[in-house]
């Protein structure tokens, strides 16, 4: 029984995800976040609930709650990126139920937390709140409370098996079978039972699962899933899986025994307006812009566990995951240590079953050595999941392997030198992964999309450098470079409290830097044009302007004039799988053609239009359904662009955005284009129980009018 509408918040009703305190797009302020919340809801126990144990389950709060039920406190928490349960079963009425969770979101000693400058000494925003989701689950007195789903030997077709283990909750001994079965595109693949004799209390049962010769792998174009019925009784678990060899090697990275070239980004999961307290739907949205757009092969979630619909959502494309437990340089005393192997123990346990997690972070971020600590989180890492690797990204002042625990050694590399970005050589002796570039360490401070197109390309410049490096050498695992999108934070180089170093803006949105990404990918698959300048008469242009492809070669027009050929810059770039190319152009008010060849054949022809005259407003959503719960929302972006659907960053003046319709806007209704270069967005959210069109309306006084109509429905 999912609990998202009905809460009231300090008095006033609000459905969940949600934020204590009210957010801009930028400019955040922790002062109006960091104090202690009140969220009270009220519910009669369903029909159905009858005769069974009841638990409330929160995926997420921050920082620290305290949970009443009827006037008694059944539990506490402490940490905010991670779930926890708590059983209400001796405290609930048939009808008339109150329940309230104090959500203490004030600087406190909880991982990543604890630095003596506040919110200004840890690298993100924290904005307070139940930013996921809350449930009641009702189930049996005895049930299956984990499942952990290991495929095995999964490269030899005749050994390839499941090893099952489930933890049995039981409130009184007894007999007990428990039948596990393995499903797959066709129906069952294989099914195992055994008898049991429970006794009261935590019970472990193991069981295996084989006759598996024609099971598929997870593989990055092909990420089969299948699925685990575990079954107690009445009482019955899925456990999704995948059946993928992940190994980092001193000579890189080998999925299902083939070496791959990790190509990547790290994350956060901040968003304008909303903080962390996005639903499912948008979450899963960033794994697919990183996986279809960026062509990103791995993800690193920085730097704390994130939310299970992004995480689904690599199961489901071929993202492959580094996940870390919370924190961010600083490291408290013992009791702070005891929550962060608390962390590490709950993100692995809730984890484990994905095939897409390939290595865990199981050191602080940029931490110093603490090798009591890390001895201690890597025993508990190889206890609770044998099978994966570990890891912890390490400062630059620590290249070298000394004191270090894990089994794969991250680096945060911000090398550069006069040529641009570079990467320090792996290390002898241990699998090398590089775990951050760039960022606004090796380069200019900032990438806002307001800056000159030059500033925006060298981005895009930097980028191609060191994943070009890493794939020269293959000790290099490959790089996870900083950063995947805008995120909001008081440390270091701001701007409107913004760091500004993500390939796309804080509204998700591509910038320039974004182009050698979105190039990196078969042009059988999807040809790609991606210049890193714009075409426009306000914005200058010169010599080695920097165009991003996987074309063979490109031929630039200029109205009907055909001014240069351009072929992939392998001098440069030898290793990056398609290397960018570099022109010259002058400054036209005609049409700028650029033709993409695949050897002879003509793939892809892009067109630029310089004439301001014909720009108008281009309005478009993520997804064009949703759901009337509540709490489900889609992006809708508004942007400035030319007659080809170009953005135009140069556009000034205010648009207004008006929704009509069963969904409240999540936003600004006035925003000035100049802000933030011509483009931004805004979210739509549904309304508990509401369904119909909902119409989606931006004015700007001089590029018009843009619209579209979302469809709000049941399911």
């Amino acid at each position: 029984m999912e609990l998202t509408s009905g809460w009231l918040f300090e008095g006033a009703p609000v459905t969940l995800p949600h934020t204590v305190a009210p957010l801009s797009w930028r400019d955040w302020e922790p002062s109006s976040w960091e104090g202690v919340f009140t969220y009270e809801r009220s519910f009669d126990l369903p029909a159905d609930f009858a005769g069974r144990r009841v638990f409330l389950d929160v995926a997420g709060a921050m920082t620290s709650t305290r949970t009443f039920l009827n006037g008694t406190e059944v539990g506490t928490h402490r940490g905010g990126y991670l779930p926890f349960s708590h059983e209400l079963t001796p405290y609930l009425r048939p009808r008339g139920n109150a329940l309230t969770i104090e959500v203490d979101a004030t600087w406190q000693p909880v991982p990543p937390n604890g630095h003596e400058l506040g919110a200004a000494g840890v690298d993100y925003f924290q904005p307070g709140g139940l930013y996921r989701s809350v449930a009641l689950r009702a189930v049996p007195p005895t049930f299956v409370s984990d499942v952990w789903a290991r495929p095995l030997d999964v490269l030899d077709a005749e050994r390839r098996r499941v090893e099952v283990e489930a933890t049995l909750d039981a409130t009184s001994a007894g007999p007990a079978r428990l039948v596990v079965e393995l499903h797959g595109p066709s129906g069952v693949v294989s099914r195992a039972e055994v008898d049991l004799s429970l006794t009261a209390g935590s019970n472990v049962a193991r069981v295996t699962l084989d006759g598996l010769t024609d099971v598929e792998l997870w593989d990055l174009d092909r990420p089969r899933l299948y699925e685990v019925r575990t079954l107690l009784g009445e009482h019955e678990v899925r456990t999704r899986i995948g059946f993928r060899q992940a190994s980092f090697e001193n000579d890189g990275f080998y999925l299902n025994g083939r070496r791959v070239q990790l190509f990547g980004l790290n994350r956060h999961q901040l968003y304008p307006y909303a903080g962390m307290a996005m639903p499912d739907r948008v979450q899963r949205e960033d794994a697919r812009i990183l996986r279809e757009e960026l062509n990103c092969t791995m993800v690193r979630c920085a730097h704390y566990p994130q939310s299970p619909a992004f995480l689904d959502a690599c199961d489901e494309l071929g993202l492959l995951v580094f996940e870390e437990i919370p924190g961010w340089q600083h490291v408290g005393d013992a009791a702070w240590q005891d929550l962060a192997l608390g962390d590490v123990e709950d993100m692995i346990r809730r984890d484990r079953n994905r095939p897409s997690v390939v290595v865990w972070g199981v050191r602080v971020n940029e931490s110093e050595l603490w090798p009591e600590l890390y001895d201690r989180t890597q025993a508990l890492a190889k206890r609770l999941d044998p099978d994966r690797q570990t890891s912890g990204a390490m400062l630059a002042k620590f290249h070298s392997a000394e004191g270090f625990a894990q089994d794969v050694f991250a680096y945060n590399c911000y090398a550069h030198d006069e040529s641009g970005a570079t990467l320090k050589p792996p290390l002898d002796g241990i699998p090398f992964l590089v775990t951050e570039a760039i960022g606004s360490l090796a380069g200019p401070h900032f990438y806002r999309r307001t800056d000159p197109p030059s500033v925006q390309a060298r981005q895009a410049f930097l980028h191609a450098q060191v994943h070009d490096q890493a794939a020269r050498d293959p000790r290099y695992a490959g790089v996870l470079a900083w950063q995947a999108f805008d995120y909001d934070s008081m440390n270091g180089w701001v701007d409107h409290r913004l760091k500004c170093n993500g390939v796309g803006d804080t509204f998700r949105i591509p910038k320039l830097g974004a182009a050698i990404y979105a190039a990196q990918v078969s042009p059988a698959v999807r040809p790609v044009i991606a210049p890193a300048f714009h075409w426009d008469p306000a914005l200058p242009l010169g010599r080695g302007e920097l165009v991003c492809s996987n074309c063979d070669r490109l031929e630039l027009y200029v109205g009907s004039a055909h001014v240069t050929s351009a072929l992939p810059d392998r001098e440069r770039f030898p290793s990056i799988a398609y290397a960018p190319s570099f022109v010259d152009l002058s400054p036209s008010l005609e049409v700028l053609r650029i033709d993409g060849y695949v050897g002879d054949r003509l793939v892809l022809t892009r067109h630029f239009s310089a004439d301001v005259g014909a720009d108008v407003l281009s309005v478009a959503a993520s997804s064009a359904e949703l759901v009337a719960d509540g709490a489900d929302a889609t992006r809708v972006v508004i942007r400035a662009v030319d007659r080809y659907g170009n953005v135009r960053t140069t556009t000034t003046g205010e648009v207004s955005v008006e929704l009509r319709g069963p969904a409240v806007l999540v936003g600004d209704p006035t925003f000035a284009l100049e802000a933030n270069g011509g483009a931004f967005a805004v979210w739509v959210r549904s309304l508990p129980g509401a369904t119909g069109p909902v119409a989606v309306t931006a004015r700007h006084p001089r590029l018009g009018v843009g619209s579209l109509t979302l469809a709000v429905t049941t399911s």
